[in-house]
């Protein structure tokens, strides 16, 4: 089998409609919560920066999504194969990355519930800033390897082809699984943790309602990665070439989810900075 042909891409309208559908609510969803965030938190926080640099995340695969609702509702990639490395990166990108931001997140949710006194001098803006420049540092280098790669693998066949070579090395894919399963651990533990200092102070019902938003953060981190990011990776490993981009469509819902972390987990989303610092004292 010529292997052209063994990666061709037929036009797909329910992955055309899927990844349609994770652009439309992406976009305003992110964007949105972006405003929101810049406008009332001013980046003095750690929760903040992070959850503004989630937000930047899911926007950057938000708008990578076009082209491929356009590869799957006609068959064809209209660009170069450079184009289709970049986009593709993007979405690679947006799993590392939000999967260590939302872990930063639970990190920070984890000093701020079990060490409140002893951890504020860890959880300034600046030390976030530094954990923010890394994270992309990282995101970047990374790209190097997989984007060549991914150009090699793009000259045995045609353009056309774009998205439709998942794979990563083997090597590659396993520190991406690796990576994963650890930041996954680090969730769980936190979880526990968090739970735990909860549970004792259960007696507080002045309180019962901001705890049930804090575990909703870890709830949904852990959907997150467990729906979203592992299985998507499992399957660069494990699924065939053509099998995988349902996996792909569940993965990219990623984007769609995060906003529901700001909105509906966490109380000092829609507070003035103020009323954040007060809540976080308490």
């Amino acid at each position: 089998m010529n292997i052209s042909e063994e990666y061709r891409t037929e036009p797909n309208l329910a992955y055309a409609v899927v990844f349609g559908s994770v652009m439309v609510l992406g976009l305003p969803l992110n964007a949105v919560s972006l405003w929101i965030l810049l406008r009332r938190h001013s980046l003095k926080s750690s929760n903040a920066i992070f959850m503004v640099n989630l937000a930047i995340s899911d926007l950057l695969l938000v708008i990578s999504l076009p082209m491929r609702v356009y590869l799957y509702a006609t068959g064809t990639w209209p660009l170069s194969s450079k184009a289709c490395i970049y986009i593709t990166m993007l979405f690679r990108n947006n799993i590392r990355s939000s999967s260590i931001f939302i872990t930063l997140i639970s990190v920070d949710r984890l000093l701020a519930v079990v060490y409140p006194l002893r951890s504020r001098h860890l959880r300034t803006a600046s030390n976030a800033w530094k954990s923010v420049a890394l994270v992309w540092l990282f995101v970047l280098v990374v790209n190097i390897p997989e984007g060549l790669v991914l150009a090699g693998n793009l000259k045995r066949v045609n353009e056309s082809v774009c998205f439709k070579i998942h794979r990563m090395q083997s090597a590659q894919a396993y520190l991406h699984l690796v990576l994963l399963v650890t930041l996954l651990t680090v969730n769980l533990v936190s979880t526990a943790l968090v739970s735990c200092t909860l549970h004792r102070r259960l007696n507080d019902s002045a309180k019962v309602n901001n705890k049930v938003n804090v575990m909703l953060i870890f709830a949904m981190n852990l959907v997150m990665f467990t729906i979203c990011f592992l299985p998507v990776s499992v399957g660069l490993l494990t699924i065939k070439r053509h099998e995988i981009t349902p996996l792909v469509c569940l993965a990219s819902v990623n984007c769609c989810l995060d906003p529901l972390l700001y909105y509906f987990s966490l109380d000092a989303f829609w507070k003035k900075k103020e009323d954040v610092d007060l809540a976080r004292e308490q």
